[in-house]
This record gives structure tokens, sequence and C-alpha cells, in this order.
């Protein structure tokens, strides 16, 4: 349960000038903690955007094919990135209310669930396209295989989530910094 540190006073109000010089000399609601990346900023949001769009790409092509079912990998990689999916299109939704409200995310709580969350989806979508990347090489140079399978879309559905994972890192890294600097 949380309330407010500062309690109003009464005070007299404000002539135009004290209210003029008030306003310029404001504050931005963000303090340089909040570097960009970090949950609530336009870098975080971009952050979130390009992880959502790159498992999205990566999922769309893996389920374009017909026989994706058949290789464990494969089915591992679609469960990983839909995640990824649904996790950063959330994260990104927060982000952006955090943005239009002017608030950065101060609280420890959400905080860890940031960092536990991008930790968890972020090796999660890595160990699925390191998967994918060896069960595509093994069809495409070791059985010389693709002529029957779909390779280059295995390529580029294990290509766009290793970029899903690759725009991850930045986020659990900045995540697990500040909850480790609490």
């Amino acid at each position: 349960m949380a309330g407010p540190s500062v309690h109003p006073i009464e005070a007299p109000p404000m002539t135009a000038t004290e209210n003029a010089n008030a306003n310029a000399n404001a504050m931005p609601r963000h303090s340089l903690k909040d570097t960009q990346g970090m949950p609530g900023t336009l870098g975080g949001f971009i952050l979130r955007s390009l992880q959502f769009s790159f498992a999205l790409i990566s999922l769309s092509v893996m389920a374009s094919t017909s026989d994706f079912p058949s290789v464990t990998a494969f089915r591992y990689l679609v469960a990983a990135v839909s995640l990824q999916c649904l996790w950063s299109l959330s994260l990104a939704i927060a982000d952006v209310y955090a943005i239009l409200v002017k608030r950065g995310f101060r609280n420890s709580r959400v905080s860890s669930l940031f960092s536990i969350g991008d930790g968890i989806t972020s090796t999660l979508t890595f160990s699925a396209a390191c998967a994918s990347a060896g069960i595509t090489v093994l069809i495409g140079n070791d059985l010389n295989d693709c002529s029957q399978n779909h390779c280059s879309r295995f390529e580029t559905a294990t290509a766009m989530a290793f970029m899903s994972w690759f725009a991850a890192s930045p986020s659990f890294i900045l995540n697990f910094w500040t909850l480790a600097s609490k």
C-alpha cells in the first residue's frame, strides 16, 4: 500500500508573475534515472514494438508452412514466439499508457515482474531459435533435403526469432539493472 510522501499544505495563491516563473522552471515528469529503453519510455516502447514485430513475422512465416508440426524444434519455436508476441504486445500497451500519462514504472514489484518476464521470454525465444537453426542446418546442409522442405521459410522464421531475441535483450538488461539498483 502506497501513500503520498508529501502532503499538501495551505499556501497563499501565487501571483501571475510567480506562476509564470514556476511554470518556466518546472521539472519534467521523467527523471534522469529513466534511461531510454526502460519501461515507460519511448525507447522502451520502440524495443517492445520491435520484439513484437519480429516475433510476429517469425510466427507467421513458420505457421505458413505445412510441415512445421513434424519437427519438435519448430513447434517449440512457434510456442516461444507466440509467448514473446503476447508479452511484448502487453508491455508495449503498458508503455504507451505510461508515456501518455507521463509516468515511469518505479514500483519494485512491477520492475521485478518485467525483469522476470523479460528473462523468461528472451531465454525461451533464444533457445527455440537455436534449436530451429540446428534443425534447419541439418535439413539443408547435412541431409540436402531442401527440395522437399521449406528451408528458406524455416531460415527466415529462425532469423526473425533471433532478431526478436536481439531486441528483447536490452529490455531484459535494463529491467534487471533497474531492479538491481533499487
